[in-house]
């Protein structure tokens, strides 16, 4: 009863709410139409390259063109997008990436695609129109972005639990003008759920003081295969379109009818072959995200800043943290801050955290910030579910490229708004905005090129355009994939909603498995639907280091830092075969790529916590226990147990388990490399995961199991069962 009293009353507190936002909404209606319009535009446009260019045909291109009319600096979801836009209404375009497509920000976000409910709020408690028109953008270019790629993309529905019976009123009128705002682009309307539906719904929440839930929906998607998506097409288009190539400085030359210096090209250096080279263009864009600054400062070294760098920090924890298809939002966290807890990829990722940061290429996760997600995701998880820091599977930081506020101090006050500037040589420079609506800021950008530098070309073509695999594609693909193929099912659905029409592409290059079933398609790890073809193909996608391979072209690191680098051996000896990689090359890969996943995805985080100077809080009678576990394996009283050790151990009990399994198992805790588990690594580990700081070690359970199973001689189970970092 009082659950109903507070939903009628929540009605007529809202009501005049509505009624206001409404009269604000109804200035873009006709936006609406013109989408249409554009629509039908960008269906009339035709890519010129069926056949994907090669990067060096790309190269070529760059090196041989005597000038184009936009280079893009940036290959991140903005730079792609205005190589794209340029590319589409004819310009001929050069986009210029210094790492790889989406190697930055665009790869490292919440992987949602929104208008943003936060800015909302923003927008109507400080009757801040400006921010209410970038929401009300925001929700125009999220229905185009599903709908470019709808094998990327897909609604989800966020909850937002109520704890308090007042909050139900206020945080309702919030949503519903949430939807009121998206218009006729709302993708579902929200709703509100009794407590009982809602533990129905998302069972291990807390319910203690649990009133009921709203319901809305946002977008998400595979951030780094939608930058990917977006490169791939400019490339289709025309773009000479390079990633690994680095700007080294702009060139400039003397324009005749005023006597300024102009922006007339790039110094560009193939960051492969180590080849410098010329890029002439008449309009040089500068799409950098948190690099903006560093380029505007090749044009000028005076310029003041315009860019503020905010961190934001993500951790990917297994997926039994969340239900298949229901996000959770904490709308205000201890610290005032937003957490989203979303399921992704069979898993579930939990952020963001926002707090100002140092540029830099190579932004790595703080302890800080992942405990302070785990502690406030045990806020809103029921008593039954223990959140353990071990079971953080990989985590990220990215750097958020925000428009700087003279006035503000704290980045969670600056807007996500997109400024568009020209400097006095014609430098063009995109900054600030969200990923959502990386498309109309291209769009801004482009036009402003075009009055700029009075270069030829139509209005932006890129409204309902279908981006890489997009075409074609449709929710029943992957059937056609497991029948005409014989794919495993899971890798069918990955394959379809990876690469949409393009996915029949790796099929074809899939190896034959030699079993009954699946046919073809060989995994690189078991627990994961990527498989080996996927590597091939990603070279045809320009990648070119085994980190490309496992952080964009597939998520691997994203989802299991110790799955990949489990298969970073496989997929060096794939990609060496390919591009023809020396031995010494490929050790310069495998340690590169196992750098990355130490410093930037999480994985350090795993060795600190098992260090030499850790400390062994375990009870005398677990010592004693766990140090005949261990003499089990030690029968010689070494000090230390070697894969002959755990080998001889499994042949006595008649198991067989593959030498490089073993290799993985032990390697995994043995915290100095010598090839060598000492005891006191092993005790550091059992104390460890009695505290929670890590689970799913496979070494822990095979010993276990062996030294019960010498007795029963059962079989031991090796697979790794989530372990985190």
């Amino acid at each position: 009863m009082a659950f109903r009293k507070a939903v009628k009353g929540t009605a007529l507190i809202g009501g005049g709410a509505i009624a206001t936002v409404f009269g604000l909404s109804q200035f873009s209606q006709y936006r609406n139409k013109h989408g249409a319009l554009v629509e039908v535009q960008a269906a009339e446009v035709v890519p010129v390259k069926n056949q994907l260019p090669t990067r060096e045909q790309q190269i070529l291109a760059l090196q041989t063109n005597s000038e184009f009319d936009v280079i893009v600096i940036g290959g991140g979801a903005t730079g792609c997008g205005c190589a794209l836009d340029a590319a589409t209404r004819g310009l001929k375009t050069a986009l210029l990436e210094r790492y790889d497509f989406s190697s930055g920000t665009s790869s490292r976000s919440t992987k949602l695609i929104h208008g943003g409910v936060r800015y909302l709020q923003k927008a109507i408690m400080k009757l801040d129109f400006e921010q209410y028109r970038m929401v009300k953008e925001a929700l125009e270019e999220r229905a185009h972005l599903l709908q470019s790629a709808p094998h990327l993309s897909a609604p989800l529905p966020i909850m937002l639990p109520i704890y308090k019976w007042w909050q139900l009123p206020y945080y309702w009128v919030g949503i519903k003008l949430y939807d009121l705002v998206a218009g006729s682009q709302c993708l579902k309307r929200s709703y509100v759920l009794t407590k009982s539906r809602a533990l129905e719904l998302f069972p291990m929440l807390r319910k203690d003081k649990l009133v009921g839930a709203i319901v809305y929906y946002d977008g998400q998607h595979n951030d780094a295969r939608m930058n990917l998506a977006i490169a791939l097409t400019a490339a289709r288009y025309g773009a000479a379109t390079a990633n690994y190539a680095e700007v080294r400085g702009l060139l400039k030359s003397t324009d005749p009818a005023s006597g300024k210096l102009r922006v007339c090209g790039v110094r560009c250096r193939d960051v492969l072959t180590g080849k410098e080279f010329d890029v002439r263009a008449k309009c040089v864009i500068n799409a950098t995200g948190p690099f903006t600054d560093s380029v505007r400062k090749m044009d000028d070294e005076e310029v003041p800043n315009i860019c503020q760098p905010s961190a934001g920090v993500h951790i990917v924890m297994p997926g039994y943290y969340s239900p298949d298809n229901m996000g959770l939002l904490d709308p205000a966290t201890s610290d005032g801050r937003v957490i989203f807890f979303l399921p992704w990829e069979k898993m579930t990722i939990a952020g963001t955290t926002d707090s100002p940061t140092d540029v830099t290429s190579h932004p790595i996760p703080t302890e800080e910030d992942i405990n302070f997600i785990l502690s406030e995701v045990r806020n809103y998880l029921g008593a039954d579910v223990e959140v353990r820091r071990g079971d953080v599977l990989a985590a990220w930081s990215g750097i958020r490229p925000l428009v700087t506020d003279p006035n503000s101090k704290d980045t969670q006050s600056i807007s996500r708004n997109h400024v568009v500037t020209i400097s006095d040589s014609g430098l063009v420079t995109i900054a600030g905005g969200k990923w959502t609506t990386y498309r109309a800021m291209a769009r801004d950008t482009i036009d402003a090129a075009i009055q700029e530098h009075n270069l030829k070309a139509g209005s932006s073509k890129t409204m309902g355009l279908k981006l890489e695999g997009g075409q074609d594609w449709s929710p029943t693909l992957y059937i056609r994939l497991v029948q005409d193929y014989g794919l495993e099912s899971e890798v069918a659905q990955h394959l379809a909603s990876t690469y949409g029409d393009k996915a029949f592409e790796v099929a074809k290059i899939a190896q034959v498995t030699g079993k009954r079933w699946p046919i073809v398609g060989k995994r690189l790890v078991s627990e994961f639907p990527y498989i080996e073809a996927e590597v091939v193909y990603g070279v045809k996608e320009y990648a070119r280091t085994a980190v490309d391979i496992i952080s964009r072209r597939t998520r691997l690191a994203f989802l299991n830092v110790q799955a990949a680098e489990e298969a970073l051996p496989r997929i060096v000896d794939i990609m060496g075969k390919e591009l023809n990689w020396s031995e010494q090359k490929k050790k310069e890969e495998l340690e590169t790529a196992r750098k990355f996943l130490y410093y930037e995805m999480g994985y350090k985080v795993k060795t600190d916590q098992l260090t030499d100077s850790s400390e062994i809080s375990l009870v005398p009678s677990d010592i004693e226990r766990y140090k005949k576990r261990f003499h089990m394996f030690d029968k010689d009283k070494k000090g230390f147990i070697t894969i002959l050790d755990v080998q001889r151990v499994l042949e006595s009990i008649s198991v067989q388990i593959a030498e490089n399994t073993l290799h993985e198992i032990l390697n995994e805790v043995d915290l100095n490399k010598n090839g060598q588990v000492e005891l006191n690594e092993f005790l550091q580990l059992m104390s460890a995961i009695q505290k929670g700081h890590v689970s799913g070690s496979r070494l822990a359970v095979l010993m276990k199991s062996a030294e019960e199973n010498l007795r029963r001689r059962a079989a031991i189970p090796v697979d790794r069962s989530g372990g985190g970092v």
